[in-house]
């Protein structure tokens, strides 16, 4: 009786996993499909001239470039909502790189008293008519990502993307950038994220960028 149970069972869970992947393999072909109706094909011209308007510098570009340098920081951080501010300085060097594409920055200070090291890759992406922004160091493992729009009229980008909170194993938070360029030797950053309490939006971060 028991290997009678045994076999009707073992036939129920591979007919259950043969339907499954039929089932699957129905799907993916609809995808497959869908894809296929919605693909637009483009004529080796169009794709040419595009990708050359992609890889070009521009206007964004020049202005990032005005940044290359050595810059002073003096950074104000918050732990939590209504907490005490911590102030600290750091140095920073901007460097355009791969024929004024892209913006990189080395940043060093400490925090904490510990030794303190990051680097960020900044870029205008022309197709995507929109900033977009990279960030590691040595307080982590993870990198941040981050997308933004140029406002002309405060002159900042604001941006938001996610990174890794670790409080909170395998989960990213929400965070938001508000970068503006005060004068030709004066720039503001202001890092805003999530209050580990409540989980609401606070200013987390300020950085008075001097030089």
């Amino acid at each position: 009786m028991r290997n009678l149970l045994f076999t009707a069972c073992t036939f129920f869970l591979l007919f259950s996993c043969d339907k499954g992947k039929t089932v699957a393999k129905t799907d993916s072909d609809k995808t497959d499909s869908l894809t296929n109706e919605e693909w637009k094909p483009v004529d080796s011209a169009t794709a040419t001239k595009a990708w050359i308007e992609y890889a070009t510098p521009g206007e964004m570009h020049k202005m990032l470039a005005k940044s290359d340098g050595n810059w002073s920081g003096e950074n104000t951080m918050w732990m939590e909502n209504g907490g005490k501010p911590m102030i600290s300085q750091s140095e920073v060097t901007n460097k355009m790189v791969f024929d004024g594409r892209y913006q990189v920055s080395n940043h060093k200070g400490n925090f904490m008293g510990m030794p303190f090291e990051g680097m960020s890759i900044l870029a205008y992406d022309n197709s995507k008519k929109k900033f977009v922004s990279t960030w590691i160091d040595n307080m982590g493992t993870g990198i941040m990502n981050m997308e933004g729009d140029w406002n002309p009229s405060t002159k900042s980008i604001e941006f938001k993307g996610k990174m890794t909170d670790p409080s909170r194993p395998g989960k990213d938070c929400d965070v938001r950038e508000v970068f503006t360029f005060v004068d030709d030797n004066t720039q503001k950053m202001e890092m805003y994220g999530p209050d580990s309490k409540t989980g609401k939006e606070f200013k987390t971060m300020e950085i008075i960028f001097k030089r």
